[in-house]
């Protein structure tokens, strides 16, 4: 027969109070996994909804980048549903202050309060400054300070990012001598709205390192239906003998749909050209200087050119031998004496 293992009645009862304790663990893991991409969106809380102009408010944030560096402003004109309508010219930009997220994408920061350039609607934007764009706005009632409806959004089309930008070109030999880097900012929006976007005004920004971009605008020609997607050209451009790291932002209606890296090289053909200017200039200074010094210096009367005077060769002169008178026996009449033989 075989054999059967029997489980104890009383382990069976035990068994939902050994599993409940371990639900009870896992069940808040399991509710806090749901909702997790909500808790990505950036969120911005103020301490209170209200303040007087020359007060502070504790600005505290939560689902940031880790470690990014964000700025805050107090800003006019401007609505979370909408956003800032002005862009940063609403924005009271001298008084911002700057903060770092933790590890887990949250800040805390005393932000003063004061009085934009624009009535309000007012609130407090946050956004990146690097990397990603990202941006919130929690509503903020300045004490004291105008107040005048928004502008009324005639259109109903609203545009968003569809794919990836991209910068087109290439730098050539002008751009190495200092010429100013150019590029083509290509990105694809589609047009979420109710109502065809005409001749929509972009925004295009420029910023350097961790400074602001600096903004300027430019029209689109043409029109997005609603449901409807186009490709976006828009040409860029910095100063002349610009080089580093520099951060392409594409904005409309106060958001900003795309950011991109743009690294540009150092034109070395500018170093190339001072190198050669210390090497020449005072090589031509030091030429220069010869040729005044020879102009300069006195000199004797030039003769007209006279062949060269052969110099007589010297000759040896013996001296004269003395004549002796002549020999009786060697004269031609004499005859020599007769020899006498002894």
């Amino acid at each position: 027969m075989p054999y059967v293992a029997r489980v104890p009645y009383l382990s069976l009862r035990l068994l939902p109070a050994l599993l409940l304790p371990l639900l009870l663990v896992l069940l808040p893991g399991l509710a806090g996994a749901g909702p997790a991409g909500a808790a990505d969106r950036p969120v911005v809380e103020l301490s209170r909804a209200q303040a007087g102009t020359g007060g502070s408010v504790t600005v505290t944030g939560s689902g940031w980048r880790p470690r990014a560096l964000l700025t805050l402003l107090v800003c006019g004109q401007a609505e979370p549903t909408r956003g800032v309508t002005g862009g940063t010219n609403s924005c009271a930009n001298a008084d911002g202050r700057t903060v770092t997220t933790d590890a887990e994408g949250r800040f805390r920061r005393e932000l003063p309060v004061v009085e934009p350039p624009v009535p309000c609607p007012c609130v407090v934007h946050v956004a990146t400054v690097t990397g990603a764009g990202a941006e919130a706005d929690a509503v903020l009632r300045v004490a004291g300070h105008a107040v005048e409806p928004l502008p009324v959004d005639r259109g109903g089309g609203r545009l968003s990012l569809l794919a990836d930008t991209r910068l087109r070109g290439s730098s050539g030999l002008l751009t190495w001598f200092g010429s100013p880097p150019a590029r083509t900012l290509v990105v694809t929006v589609g047009n979420v709205g109710t109502s065809p976007v005409k001749d929509p005004v972009f925004q295009v920004g420029t910023a350097h390192g961790v400074f602001a971009p600096q903004w300027q605008d430019q029209r689109w020609r043409g029109t997005i239906r609603p449901g409807g997607k186009a490709r976006i050209e828009l040409p860029v451009e910095l100063a002349a003998g610009a080089h580093g790291d520099y951060t392409v932002s594409l904005k409309y209606g106060g958001k900003v749909l795309a950011e991109h890296p743009w690294g540009v090289g150092r034109p070395w053909g500018v170093t190339l050209f001072w190198v050669l200017v210390c090497l020449v200039v005072p090589a031509a200074l030091f030429r220069a200087g010869l040729a005044v010094v020879d102009r300069a210096r006195p000199r004797h009367p030039v003769h007209a050119a006279r062949p060269p005077r052969r110099r007589p060769r010297r000759r040896l002169r013996l001296p004269a031998a003395r004549r002796s008178p002549a020999l009786p026996w060697v004269s031609p009449d004499a005859e020599p004496p007769s020899s006498t033989r002894t």
